[in-house]
């Protein structure tokens, strides 16, 4: 996983991720977007791509799938669109888009993407009557035009109940958060999307779960130390969003989310972290050697995943790019360990 970056250096990442065996890259939207993140890396090497996720609001459907449809044809077909909402006051302050109704409008959304890649292969005239998006004009000058890669699959970040089951009905794939536990994949993830399918008369076992994994890598204690607590840090500052709160009460951690964010409005950042003690933080990061941590991803989303996305590789790339080889290793043995596919 890796966030928007200057070009030249999505490229250089991409390069260096290719030759240390990773599959491909996941680019989460930051201060500079994920579509051209993934453009840079698609021109630099072949690697399966994804924006996970893109903030969709801001942009009109007609964009979003403009730009999907266009690094489906660069990649060959191996680019994923993943679609999230963002959080309001990022959507309305910093974007100045609307944002009521977030859950239907993001549904909504994705039939005007795909009304949009329907029309650009040329499967029908553009005709979309949504609640929220209306499309209806596309002259064939402004088609970008078929494309043999066809149309890109949709994932969706999901974390609620309700997300869940949306996703479940209309998305071919869900971005699990990345402050994910076993108790949450199990008890939340799994059941709810089952739900969402049966009611679209889907079958669950057709979408695609793309799952994070915070990871403590080393091969001295030293290291993995320092990985753990940068974990328990994106714990505590995922964990400070009121809508996450429930996964820390899964595990029977009522009011954790409070403490955070006390900590966090009285600008005590350590005094965040340390809300997220060690047997709390355990939930949500495997440790280990390099050696040791394929067999542990496997163990926790072997039965989950279809891709794993090692969270900190990225940041372990920024920091010493003549690491990446170790935690490319690291992803190749996770794909031997789960076979073709």
């Amino acid at each position: 996983m890796t966030f928007g970056s200057p070009l030249r250096q999505a490229q250089a990442l991409a390069s260096d991720a290719s030759g240390a065996g990773f599959a491909g890259l996941v680019v989460t939207e930051g201060g500079r977007t994920a579509y051209l993140t993934c453009a840079a890396a698609a021109l630099a090497c072949d690697l399966d791509l994804a924006t996970g996720i893109a903030v969709a609001f801001p942009r009109s459907p007609m964009v979003t799938a403009q730009l999907a449809w266009e690094l489906a044809d660069l990649t060959g077909g191996r680019f994923r669109l993943g679609l999230g909402t963002q959080v309001e006051a990022h959507i309305r302050r910093r974007y100045d888009a609307p944002f009521e109704h977030p859950g239907p409008r993001l549904r909504d959304y994705l039939g005007a993407v795909r009304a949009s890649f329907a029309a650009f292969g040329g499967e029908a005239p553009l005709d979309y009557a949504g609640e929220f998006y209306r499309l209806n004009l596309l002259p064939a000058m402004w088609s970008p035009g078929p494309i043999a890669a066809g149309d890109p699959p949709i994932d969706i970040a999901a974390v609620n109940p309700w997300m869940l089951e949306m996703a479940g009905e209309v998305a071919d794939g869900v971005h699990v958060h990345p402050l994910n536990h076993p108790a949450y994949l199990e008890e939340v993830v799994l059941p709810h999307l089952a739900a969402g399918a049966a009611r679209a008369g889907r079958d669950p076992a057709g979408l695609h779960l793309t799952v994070p994994a915070f990871t403590a890598v080393g091969d001295t204690e030293e290291e993995q130390a320092a990985w753990r607590e940068t974990a328990r840090a994106q714990v505590a500052f995922y964990g400070s969003t009121p809508n996450y709160g429930f996964l820390f009460e899964l595990l029977g951690r009522e009011g954790t989310t409070a403490r955070i964010r006390e900590r966090q409005k009285a600008g005590d950042v350590a005094g965040m972290t340390a809300v997220v003690d060690d047997d709390l933080l355990d939930q949500f990061v495997l440790q280990g050697t390099f050696e040791e941590l394929p067999a542990r991803i496997v163990e926790r989303y072997g039965a989950v995943a279809d891709r794993v996305v090692l969270y900190f590789a990225g940041m372990a790339w920024g920091r010493d790019p003549e690491q990446l080889g170790r935690w490319g290793a690291m992803a190749a043995e996770v794909a031997r360990l789960t076979g073709p596919g």
